[in-house]
């Protein structure tokens, strides 16, 4: 699994770390049931602390994306691939609405209206 950080992007690096692995499950380099590289492993190769790779994971973790497994460590969860491009589309939903004007209260009533 190749991972990398942009200097130039503004997003916190937890954030980072959590995207760039949401794109190594979309693109199919980690599939659901893959074990990942141990946390002090990923923070050498992506030149981080560890700390923020563990923040990153524990985000991807809370949404279901990763689990947590005592003894066998952070693998892909089922359905990953799927909750991984979903949480992008709805990222991307979020800031258009905001680009329009839309506070997110606003987008979920909108939301709530198509059903």
């Amino acid at each position: 699994m190749l991972l990398r950080l942009d200097i130039a992007d503004s997003r916190p690096l937890h954030e980072q770390v959590a995207g760039a692995i949401r794109r190594a499950i979309a693109d199919g380099e980690c599939r659901p049931g893959d074990r990942l590289p141990p946390a002090r492993d990923l923070s050498r190769a992506l030149g981080v602390n560890a700390n923020t790779v563990l923040r990153g994971l524990r985000t991807l973790r809370d949404e279901g994306v990763l689990e947590f497994r005592r003894g066998r460590g952070v693998t892909v969860a089922e359905g990953a691939d799927q909750r991984s491009e979903l949480l992008d589309r709805a990222r991307q939903l979020v800031a258009d609405a905001a680009r329009q004007g839309y506070s997110k209260s606003e987008l979920i009533e909108l939301i709530r209206g198509l059903s």
